[in-house]
């Protein structure tokens, strides 16, 4: 049997460099360049780059135009907005809802952001989100820091679509009493968003139903009557919101109401109540006395006007021979 030859590996100094090829480049043991198991194919780094590219343009496009349709969340300075951009709808906030929302935000910082229209570079006008606008503001003066608000900012096509999407956001959040749904529509018509009171209406409160719609038309009587002379507009409940409307129709009760306010100043809104309440009675009474037909002068002295179950006879002359002669003829009628 042959015997096999052992294999040794040469030895590293007696091997001798291979020759340069034509190209000027070097060769290496196995043909193979100490990266090249590493190096990706120069077609995979294109694809990979174009790929990149394409990505980032993507992302880019669509951080466009979210922002653009005022769906990018933005932290601006809360020196930039500019809170009485609009005409607010909302008069008053409850003391006690401000301070929890303030709680709130301080706990947990600003949950869901305001929206604003950008007026011109740094400047944005509030649209809606008021009171966290104000929750912020009041942090920022009694702790400092605070000092940016979460916002998305909007591209409202007319002044009208600011509008609706204050209305909308107040009446979703935290319902607005009839008498700030009918100043807003005042205010809206006066500053020449809306050319009629009909239209503001509809387009305010286009969700809501033709009932409640009415009742806010109603309530614009007492708005232009009595909203300067009003300490508690808010607190003005539906029914005498009504009724206070319907009896500022008759003439007179206007200038009389506004009088007994003027002259009584509230502390609460039920002192108010309580004045308006005297107002409405007592205008229903003279109501009814000058629904009272005047009595007719049949004699000297002797009057006979018409009652609820027939007629009254009184006067200073009337003598018991008069009402013997009127009882006899009634006896043989």
């Amino acid at each position: 049997m042959a015997k096999r030859k052992r294999l040794t590996p040469p030895d590293p100094a007696q091997v001798q460099p291979a020759p340069e090829t034509k190209a000027g480049f070097p060769s290496y043991p196995l043909g193979l360049a100490p990266s090249a198991a590493k190096r990706p194919a120069p077609i995979a780094d294109v694809a990979g780059a174009a790929a990149a590219t394409a990505a980032l343009q993507e992302v880019t496009a669509e951080l466009t135009a979210a922002q653009t349709e005022g769906r990018l969340i933005r932290a601006l300075p809360l020196a930039a907005i500019v809170s009485d951009h609009l005409v607010r709808d909302r008069i008053a906030v409850d003391s006690d809802e401000m301070e929890t929302l303030i709680a709130s935000i301080k706990a947990r910082g600003q949950q869901t952001p305001i929206e604003v229209v950008q007026l011109a570079a740094g400047q944005y006008g509030l649209i809606s989100g008021w009171r966290r606008l104000s929750a912020l503001s009041t942090l920022q003066a009694r702790e400092g820091g605070f000092d940016t608000v979460l916002a998305l900012i909007r591209s409202p096509q007319q002044a009208s679509d600011a509008y609706v999407a204050m209305v909308e956001e107040n009446e979703i959040r935290v319902g607005l009493s009839y008498f700030e749904r009918a100043r807003i529509v005042a205010r809206a018509v006066e500053e020449g968003v809306y050319p009629t009171t009909k239209a503001a209406l509809q387009d305010l409160f286009a969700s809501a139903s033709r009932t409640k719609r009415s009742k806010i038309k109603s309530f614009l009587t007492v708005v232009e009557e009595l909203g300067p002379v009003l300490t508690f507009p808010t607190a003005l409940g539906e029914r005498m919101g009504l009724d206070l409307s319907s009896r500022l129709e008759e003439p007179g009760f206007a200038a009389r109401l506004r009088e007994a306010l003027g002259k009584e100043t509230p502390d609460t809104p039920e002192d108010e109540a309580s004045i308006l309440t005297r107002a409405l009675k007592a205008n229903v009474s003279r109501a009814k006395q000058m629904d009272r037909p005047a009595p007719d002068e049949v004699a000297p002295g002797i009057y006979v006007k018409p009652v609820k179950d027939g007629v009254q006879i009184t006067g200073p002359n009337l003598t018991e021979a008069h009402i013997a002669h009127i009882r006899a003829i009634l006896e043989h009628s």
